[in-house]
């Protein structure tokens, strides 16, 4: 009986995604499957549909996870904003680096190094089931800590996905999982790995350490 509930509740915030971050998962998907199949002939679909699955099941672990800390998390491409005055007014332009980033590495080394930090994410807190949990206002503000561990579900479930995609034979799916990861544990600009690092740093060491064992058994092991 609790499984049931538990089961509708993981289905009903996989199915909170919005039009825009359904789009956002296609476009990263799209993206990162074209870049690292770059020059080479390998089966495109079957990195489609790794590539997507992997970025899903990273999605719905973090919306998961914010469900249970009261907040809402919502993907989008990763960007960075410029800011200045332009004929003397303020302005500010949205770089998409998730983009601008994978095409320039695959197309200047050819196709040999890809890149797969693409997404990121914001948190929201819910004010109002905070107020009925915890009191008015005392749980209204995310802290980084909060934030961070939501970042760490979306990283953990992808070693997990590496770690089963291994067992069952699936090694394309384990090494893209593994380079997802790696890719977003780094603690740069708005990544994932940024978010753990200041809000855990332990936390950070911990999974960095798994990555890179992954990254390790990838890179001399098979």
């Amino acid at each position: 009986m609790q499984n049931n509930k538990l089961y509708k509740k993981i289905f009903r915030v996989i199915t909170m995604l919005g039009k825009r971050e359904i789009g956002t998962i296609i476009l990263a998907t799209v993206v990162l499957a074209v870049t690292i199949n770059f020059l080479k002939f390998q089966s495109l679909l079957e990195i489609l549909l790794a590539v997507f699955v992997i970025i899903l099941l990273n999605v719905a672990a973090k919306k998961i996870a914010a469900y249970y800390l009261d907040s809402e998390a919502e993907t989008k491409i990763w960007t960075f904003q410029k800011s200045g005055y332009r004929k003397g007014e303020f302005s500010y332009m949205n770089i998409p680096l998730g983009i601008i980033l994978p095409i320039v590495i695959s197309v200047i080394t050819l196709g040999n190094i890809f890149w797969m930090a693409i997404t990121v994410f914001d948190v929201k807190p819910k004010v109002s089931r905070a107020a009925k949990r915890h009191g008015l206002y005392s749980f209204s503000e995310m802290t980084e800590y909060h934030i961070g561990l939501i970042a760490a579900a979306g990283i953990f479930i992808t070693i997990v996905a590496a770690v089963v995609g291994y067992l069952t034979g699936f090694s394309t799916f384990a090494r893209l999982s593994v380079f997802y990861a790696f890719f977003n544990i780094l603690p740069f600009s708005d990544l994932d790995g940024n978010k753990i690092f200041f809000g855990n740093t332990v936390l950070w060491s911990f999974l960095a350490t798994l990555v890179l064992i992954g990254i390790g058994y990838v890179f001399f092991l098979t």
